[in-house]
């Protein structure tokens, strides 16, 4: 199943002693990179809530915010830190009489410093404390996972269309080919006649049997078209699969440009070389979308 790497997912619990609120959102990377925002009293829960996040997400860049609104029951005590405090005030005044500036130390200005704080949270049961957790982001998760799957689904729709686009551009390439070998075949030959219009010397079918299977070889795209045809094939299999596809189906496109770009080089013929850029645009979207796929 094609899943989306960017989505957002929200859920709140309100309880005695708590309400919380947990949100996910996530964009692109190239790895699972997590992190975690929470009320120091529970900085505690990071690793096991990280834990959970890896269960749910093989790639992409994960934010998780939890904030808590406490009802008293473990909100905790705030003390000062009255060593800090004094060292911070004496470094404040330092700077006043250093640079000549205006003393307006007060209670107010020095509490912006919040490091003079120390919340003492009362005692945790922090096994009930890591279930509680675990079940708001669990429910956050789902929601979070349904958005990652809807958006995998339209980008798996539009996907197939790209495909089936390339797939009917590559018909019409093989079509061309064949004509352009038979194109080549009376064109060598009407210029052999016309060379040898005087009559003393006659036209070597052979040779220019041979001349024309030698041409033919050089631009020969047929196995380059097997290949792209089993690449479409490859799409739909890995599109199939239950496990994260991103990264096998960025690695298919690499092998779509490079068959698509040898039978531009092949190309002898203008219209297979105007195919090839289109084709080639399908591909960039394509690729482009996929970069977006877990």
């Amino acid at each position: 199943m094609i899943k989306s790497m960017t989505a957002f997912g929200r859920a709140k619990r309100e309880g005695e002693k708590r309400d919380i609120t947990v949100e996910v959102k996530s964009v692109n990377s190239r790895f699972l990179d997590c992190s975690i925002r929470l009320p120091r009293a529970y900085s505690f829960l990071e690793d096991k809530l990280k834990a959970q996040v890896g269960r749910a997400v093989s790639r992409a860049k994960v934010d998780v915010t939890v904030t808590v609104d406490s009802h008293g029951g473990d909100a905790g005590v705030l003390t000062l830190d009255t060593a800090y405090a004094a060292s911070y005030i004496q470094a404040l005044r330092q700077l006043v009489d250093t640079f000549g500036l205006p003393d307006d130390i007060t209670a107010a200005s020095v509490a912006q410093n919040r490091d003079i704080f120390v919340s003492r949270p009362e005692a945790l049961d922090e096994e009930a404390v890591t279930a509680e957790f675990s079940a708001v982001l669990e429910e956050a998760l789902a929601g979070y996972t349904a958005m990652r799957e809807r958006e995998g689904q339209k980008a798996e729709e539009d996907l197939k269309m790209k495909v089936e686009a390339v797939r009917a551009l590559t018909d019409k390439v093989e079509a061309y080919s064949l004509e352009d070998i038979a194109t080549y075949h009376d064109k060598l030959e009407a210029r052999l006649r016309a060379v040898l219009a005087d009559g003393k010397v006659t036209v070597d079918e052979n040779r220019i049997l041979t001349e024309c299977a030698i041409w033919a070889d050089k631009i020969a795209i047929d196995e380059e078209l097997v290949r792209l045809r089993s690449h479409f094939g490859a799409f739909y299999e890995i599109a199939a699969l239950p496990e994260p596809s991103g990264r096998k189906l960025d690695f298919l496109m690499q092998e779509m440009n490079r068959e698509t770009n040898t039978i531009g080089s092949k190309a002898n013929d203008s219209r297979i070389a105007r195919l090839v850029v289109d084709m080639k645009g399908e591909l960039e979207k394509m690729r482009e979308q996929i970069q977006n796929i877990e």
